[in-house]
């Protein structure tokens, strides 16, 4: 029998990738702080917030299960221009001036998953690099308006409607949505949890 898996994030779009790959989850929520710390590089930034909503949503379930084995997913996705960390936009303006700035330029997407037991904890992080054609102010309202980048990293979602933005990808399309698949799918199996779970039966 496969370890149950319990997924760390309130996602929708980890919650499809998961599901894309076959692999059941019941999810849990835990909220950690995601404040950058002190001259923190991006790469420690992803790895590890990925790691404290893996870690915080062990504990929640822990609590309550006490004895059954626990095998939780955390992931966190950062855009970073210039070095710097372009997080969820505070208002219209904050979105405005990140579509601005991400405008005609390439930028990188770094997505870091971890997964622990309560035994250990392995963590993987992948970097995609993204490619914008310019954007224009208009556009860039006219997109805020729609309502998609306002909890988003970067304040676009790849896979929603800033696809139209999008010139060129170099990496991980499914990491740069919020979690890398073929990572993933290696984490996982080292814990004991397969891909393609039912996928046989149908059909």
């Amino acid at each position: 029998m496969n370890n149950p898996l319990y997924l760390a994030s309130g996602s929708p779009r980890r919650r499809e990738l998961l599901t894309q790959i076959g692999v059941p989850f019941t999810v849990v929520i835990a909220d950690i702080d995601e404040t950058p710390l002190p001259d923190e590089s991006p790469e420690a930034y992803v790895e590890r917030l990925a790691r404290g909503k893996a870690e915080a949503g062990f504990a929640v379930l822990a609590a309550t299960q006490a004895q059954a084995p626990l095998v939780v997913l955390g992931a966190d996705t950062a855009v970073i221009l210039d070095g710097r960390i372009l997080g969820k936009p505070l208002d219209a303006a904050d979105a405005l001036a990140m579509l601005a700035a991400l405008s005609g330029r390439e930028h990188e997407v770094l997505t870091a998953v971890a997964v622990l037991d309560g035994q250990r904890c392995e963590t993987r992080s992948v970097s995609s690099r993204v490619r914008f054609r310019p954007v224009s102010t208009q556009e860039a309202q006219a997109y805020w308006d729609t309502g998609e980048p306002r909890d988003k990293a970067g304040s676009y979602a790849i896979q929603g409607l800033a696809a139209i933005f999008v010139e060129g990808l170099q990496g991980s399309y499914s990491a740069v949505v919020g979690l890398p698949l073929s990572e993933t799918a290696e984490l996982l199996g080292s814990f004991g949890i397969p891909c393609w779970q039912g996928i046989a039966q149908q059909g």
